[in-house]
């Protein structure tokens, strides 16, 4: 089973633990609700974790669960699986994968209408909506029905449209893959093409081109991956192959002497390349993926070239970083010499947004390793400094006495740790909800305790542009407010962004000081490269950050790179390149 059918399995059987009894299974039902989310953002395959026998090191996951995932991969069915989720139809499991539907109002809407088949649910619910059926029903009503309605009709416009990988996921698949291909001495080089190198958000098949004397051989190999499920096609000089999570990777050879112009052939953009072919043509030359040639010098050969540098440099452009060929003026400017110089992960001098495993009972999910952990991490990655950032602790569970009991606590602990530690420097941050309101989830008693605050939206998401940007201005408006994290609220494939009017938000955060996070968690990315460029041209600061729930996944700040470079961002528009001194200085600045 691939990753996605397993965080589904997972999703489902939370859902079923909650119908069948949500006080009862309170524990049971967040568990799996965390494994979900675990596996959805794994940037390697369970299955090759199993057959690895690595499942232990899987974070999120804990032994009751590793142990029917073991059975799971031995026979295919789990049977405790098969008792939690006996009795519910399958129905239930098409309506919860609906943005709007949880586990409980999908099954009173199947029992009630009886629509137990699976296949016809969705267009069955959509009849008896515009009928007029589901407002009658207690405790829903007009306004529920229309929500419903407006969900349904915006899934199946969403239906048929190719599966897509976020860009973590196939990055870290295609590494493999190319370290795997590099471990043949006929493989002179080995490069992923297209929207992975490009590093675009989500990825479709993965393209990789290698540069090798020994076709024959390379291909050979190629198709002997070990992780291969079947073979699709071979050839002489090209093969494509399946791989766990069901995904396809087609290869291509070519000679060394012209692998520069293979390379920049096959990572595109489409609109980049015709752009640059029309630029070619203007000066008599035609580009393909073996080289250029003349059009106006007759029986000259063909101009091979090894690498893209010699490529680009023979139609008198600077080399293009793969990031920004979009065909969005970078044509031009490597032609003036005038390309931005884009920021690098070396560039980086620490993580402003991770969550530890302190526990200040916060509103949301608890990190998975210690405040020690994710510092020694922090060193290990060559940072200066890390922020820790919890979710504020939960305000329907506490009063703002308790809150600030349990955030003294937590920075008492750090403070012990900051005279042990020398060799980083531990900001005391915390991820704050801004509520519907506006408000802050605490305090400024609460709020005093801290260095700096990253304030998110995690609830209401519905609310029309025009209040929720006077939310989000509000909540940053707070002088220890200073990151708005993961801008948009999008989540990769499952939850369009909210609305926002960016242009009062680039404003305010140019005015007051302000910085737009890069959120570089798998199914975020967020900002979006365009949001990120149009803040750059704002002149507005962006941090970049992993949003770690783990040690482990710290080393997801390459992904946020790699968005803000599509965002044309240099060194200077981001914030936790500045070394410690100059961050603190403008923390503290208004």
């Amino acid at each position: 089973m691939s990753n996605r059918e397993i965080a589904k399995l997972f999703k489902d059987v939370a859902a079923a633990y909650v119908i069948k009894n949500e006080e009862k299974f309170r524990f049971q039902i967040l568990a799996y609700q965390k494994a979900s989310d675990a596996v959805s953002n794994l940037t390697s395959e369970l299955q090759d974790f199993y057959k690895e026998n690595k499942l232990e090191l899987v974070p999120g996951i804990g032994k009751t669960i590793t142990s029917h995932l073991i059975e799971l991969f031995k026979s295919g069915k789990v049977k405790h699986f098969e008792w939690v989720l006996k009795g519910i139809p399958a129905s239930v499991f098409v309506l919860i994968d609906i943005p709007s539907f949880g586990p409980k109002k999908a099954y009173k809407l199947i029992k009630e209408f009886k629509l137990n088949n699976p296949d016809t649910v969705i267009n069955d619910l959509v009849e008896i909506a515009r009928a007029g059926k589901i407002a009658k029903l207690e405790g829903f009503g007009e306004k529920s029905q229309e929500d419903i309605i407006r969900a349904l009709s915006e899934y199946k416009q969403g239906e048929g449209k190719t599966t897509r990988m976020v860009l973590p996921y196939a990055y870290e698949v295609s590494e493999k893959i190319v370290s795997y291909l590099k471990g043949l001495k006929y493989v002179k080089e080995a490069i992923v093409l297209g929207s992975i190198r490009r590093m675009t958000a989500t990825v479709g098949d993965i393209d990789i081109a290698v540069a090798t004397n020994h076709p024959k051989e390379t291909i050979e190999h190629f198709t002997s991956y070990p992780h291969k499920e079947r073979l699709v096609e071979k050839g002489i000089a090209t093969a494509s192959i399946l791989i766990s999570g069901d995904v396809q990777v087609d290869l291509m050879t070519q000679p060394p002497e012209s692998f520069g112009s293979l390379l920049q052939h096959f990572t595109g953009s489409k609109n980049h390349n015709v752009h640059l072919r029309e630029y070619a043509l203007r000066k008599g030359l035609s580009l393909s993926e073996y080289g250029i040639r003349s059009l106006t010098k007759k029986n000259q050969p063909l101009s091979k070239y090894d690498n893209e540098e010699k490529f680009y440099n023979a139609l008198g452009l600077d080399w293009i970083p793969p990031e920004i060929r979009e065909n969005t003026g970078e044509i031009e400017l490597a032609a003036q010499h005038k390309l931005p110089q884009l920021v690098e992960l070396k560039n980086m001098k620490g993580d402003l947004h991770t969550h530890s495993n302190f526990s200040i009972e916060p509103s949301h999910d608890l990190g998975h390793n210690s405040i020690e952990d994710m510092a020694e991490t922090a060193v290990k990655l060559g940072y200066e400094y890390i922020g820790l950032s919890e979710h504020n602790p939960s305000v329907s569970k506490h009063s703002q006495n308790d809150i600030h009991t349990l955030i003294k606590r937590r920075d008492d602990y750090i403070e012990q740790i900051k005279s042990e530690m020398k060799n980083v420097r531990i900001l005391k941050l915390l991820e704050i909800d801004i509520l519907v309101n506006g408000g802050l989830a605490i305090n400024d008693k609460c709020l005093d305790l801290l260095d700096g605050a990253i304030v998110s939206i995690h609830s209401s998401f519905n609310m029309n542009k025009e209040d929720m940007t006077k939310r989000v201005l509000e909540g940053l408006s707070h002088p220890k407010a200073k990151i708005l994290a993961h801008p948009t609220g999008r989540m990769i494939g499952t939850r369009q962004g909210y609305d926002l009017d960016f242009q009062k938000i680039f404003e305010f955060c140019r005015k007051h000081n302000k910085a737009l996070e890069i959120n570089a968690w798998p199914n975020r990315l967020d900002l979006t490269d365009t949001i990120a460029r149009q803040a750059i041209e704002n002149k507005v600061k962006l941090a970049i950050n992993t949003d770690s729930h783990a040690s482990s996944q710290m080393i997801l700040m390459k992904y946020g790179v790699a968005m803000a470079r599509r965002g044309w961002a240099t060194k200077n528009d981001i914030i936790n390149t500045l070394s410690y001194s100059e961050f603190a200085e403008w923390l503290k600045a208004g």
